[in-house]
């Protein structure tokens, strides 16, 4: 199969990317969403109506949402657990929410103290819910190339759990490699075998870089006709698995392979590392995209 002339970036750093770093300021985040905004991207997932007991990065979402300056046609997404948080992501006029599973049995009980099942169970009134409203939910898996816990994840489960999420109603389902140990021709066959049960357009790529696999990985998924990707500006989001380990795939790495593959992605590289470096200046650390280091190299 051809590659895709076109891919839709999907920007997590804001939401996944912020959660797994040190707390920065209400204003830091939503100047960042701005950036972001400002860069071109289309979709940004824009903070998180879970309990700030578990992850208090997250605690002034509804605040961040009220301050952002929105542009037409962006999608401003906010991820949902349960039915408390979908009525606040809708009070913070959230466009999209998004709900998360994994493929990993040991992963679910670790994570939320529930079996697979159970955890999509709960899921369900948050689907009813959004389609009453005409919202639109987005599905993530993860573990979908490994486990913390369990190691190795069974493609059947893998298959399962996507397929689950799409029939109950997500347009999408991204599938995430969270603990990023996969590899190409693994991560080829586990898209082929979700793409069996489950459209190739209603999926999407959440690679993470711990082992620096993330770009390859992508790359090699392209051709089966994936054309939505994940990712953090400045590889924002550390792998809370792997102390010190670098967690999502950089957006700037991701649009300058892109852009070097010849794809259309309506995002602009400087305007977005610019983003990325704001960020980092909030959080007193530096951008993990190469492609941002090698820019800042060029200016000096």
């Amino acid at each position: 199969m051809a590659l895709p002339t076109q891919v839709k970036m999907v920007e997590v750093g804001p939401r996944d990317g912020l959660q797994n770093e040190k707390p920065v300021t209400t204003e830091a985040k939503v100047s960042l969403i701005n950036a972001l905004t400002a860069s071109g991207l289309s979709y940004i997932e824009a903070g998180s109506f879970v309990s700030p007991k578990w992850v208090p990065q997250m605690a002034d979402s509804a605040e961040v949402m009220a301050a952002i300056e929105r542009k037409p046609g962006v999608t401003y997404a906010a991820l949902t657990p349960n039915s408390k948080g979908f009525e606040l992501a809708m009070q913070a006029d959230a466009n999209e929410v998004a709900i998360f599973g994994a493929a990993s049995e040991a992963f679910s009980q670790k994570n939320i103290n529930c079996s697979i099942s159970e955890s999509l169970q709960r899921f369900a009134p948050v689907l009813e819910q959004a389609k009453a409203k005409g919202v639109r939910v987005r599905g993530y898996v993860s573990c979908v190339l490994g486990c913390p816990y369990q190691g190795e994840v069974p493609l059947s489960d893998v298959v399962r759990v996507a397929k689950t999420l799409y029939e109950m109603g997500c347009y999408e389902v991204s599938l995430g490699d969270t603990i990023g140990v996969g590899t190409p021709l693994a991560a080829q066959r586990m898209l082929s075998a979700v793409a069996e049960e489950v459209p190739v357009e209603a999926l999407a790529l959440h690679f993470h870089n711990t082992y620096g696999q993330a770009l390859a990985n992508i790359a090699s998924c392209l051709p089966l006709g994936v054309a939505t990707i994940d990712s953090a500006v400045a590889g924002l989001g550390g792998c809370p698995y792997a102390k010190g380990a670098s967690g999502n795939v950089a957006s700037e790495d991701v649009l300058y392979m892109l852009n070097g593959m010849g794809i259309s992605t309506g995002v602009e590289l400087d305007t977005l590392a610019a983003a990325g470096f704001e960020i980092c200046q909030a959080l007193g650390t530096t951008p993990r995209s190469l492609v941002s280091q090698a820019l800042a190299a060029q200016c000096q």
